[in-house]
């Protein structure tokens, strides 16, 4: 890996396993490793100014998933979008980086794609960050119990529906709005280019291939819970407390596994990197050097 000044971000893509997968990079070679997983509908980028703000310190590996952002996106054909297939890849994606224990931010679906590896490889883990990124029941809000119960009833028409509306530029701003404590400082930038990495041909039927796998993860929830309460990782969590997608619960309940959890509850949304970028890698600095 290259000697990176604690000003560079590199924006670099490998290949695995026939995929291109993008990613950026920053801080120096021979720091301690951050691996920053994003959520939906986002991309590394969501993580733009965190990095920035780590780089002195960490070095820090963002990647994309295959159908988001810069990475491949192959037809449904190529490609079985499922959660276990994402997980795959990063997995694949973290050894042929050579990254063998490190930091884990996981917000999002970078939760059940992060907690898939690292139940199975805990010799990953020197700590967890999570940001509104999910494993128990008590942190499921109204938009994910609305989709869950439209996949149970196998309402596909209606499941489908709800799935365009939620790729909507509409309600990726709304998910990035509401709940912010000011809303003036979230970016534009980070709703209006999500949306059109979203829009892009073929796209939708990719997102909409995974919300209809989201919910193998349900079950997985009591395996996860197990590796926290047997593996007792170092745990920091920072979640924006307004959030409706995985509410504040769900953060509480990390220390019903991991007891020592250290738990940040901010006034902002399901994104809260846009406002508090800064006081979160305060948090982390903090609490990595520990």
């Amino acid at each position: 890996m290259e000697t990176l000044t604690t000003t560079t971000v590199l924006h670099k893509t490998i290949t695995v396993n026939g995929l291109n997968i993008f990613y950026r990079e920053a801080g120096p070679a021979n720091a301690p490793v951050i691996l920053l997983l994003h959520g939906f509908p986002s991309t590394s980028h969501m993580y733009r100014d965190l990095i920035r703000d780590l780089a002195n310190s960490y070095h820090v590996i963002a990647p994309d998933y295959p159908g988001f952002g810069q990475s491949s996106i192959p037809a449904l054909s190529e490609f079985e979008y499922t959660f276990d297939n994402l997980a795959l890849v990063v997995e694949q994606f973290i050894d042929q980086l050579g990254l063998t224990k490190f930091s884990w931010y996981l917000q999002d679906y970078g939760g059940p794609i992060g907690f898939r590896i690292i139940s199975k490889r805990p010799e990953l883990v020197e700590a967890l960050i999570i940001q509104n990124a999910n494993v128990y029941n008590e942190g499921l809000g109204p938009v994910v119990q609305e989709i869950g119960a439209l996949q149970q009833a196998g309402d596909e028409k209606a499941l489908d529906a709800a799935i365009a509306c939620k790729l909507s530029l509409e309600k990726i701003k709304e998910e990035h709005l509401l709940g912010a404590a000011n809303p003036e400082t979230v970016s534009p930038d980070s709703y209006e280019l999500a949306h059109a990495y979203m829009a892009r041909p073929g796209v939708e039927a990719v997102q909409v291939a995974l919300f209809r796998n989201y919910g193998t993860n349900f079950p997985k929830y009591p395996e996860w819970q197990q590796y926290l309460r047997t593996h007792q990782p170092r745990v920091l969590v920072v979640w924006g407390k307004n959030d409706l997608i995985f509410t504040w619960p769900g953060a509480e309940a990390y220390k019903k596994d991991v007891p020592g959890a250290e738990v940040h509850l901010l006034d902002g949304s399901h994104f809260a990197l846009e406002e508090y970028h800064e006081e979160i890698a305060a948090l982390i600095h903090d609490f990595l050097k520990r």
